[in-house]
């Protein structure tokens, strides 16, 4: 997971949370930026980036849903083959 808010508040995000998984925090919007993230008000689109182990881009989602998000992220994980957690 990415952001754009500054570190502290991907922390205080975190723990109220309680995640379980790291917070990139892109406060300079370059990482965003690189990605095509970004609207044209400034603000990171909601989009989930699926990266292989060889770092290869093999789906990206721009139609997340905050309340399907993660039942759509395990879905999607899925159909790309990816092993259930142990």
């Amino acid at each position: 997971m990415a952001s754009t808010d500054k570190p502290e508040d991907n922390k205080g995000f975190a723990e109220k949370n309680e995640a379980s998984f790291p917070i990139l925090s892109d406060p300079s919007k370059e990482m965003c930026e690189a990605y095509g993230v970004m609207s044209s008000w400034g603000f990171a689109n909601r989009w989930t980036y699926y990266i292989d182990p060889e770092g290869i881009v093999v789906k990206i989602d721009k139609d997340v849903d905050p309340r399907t998000a993660g039942a759509d992220l395990l879905a999607d994980l899925q159909s790309l083959g990816v092993p259930p957690a142990n």
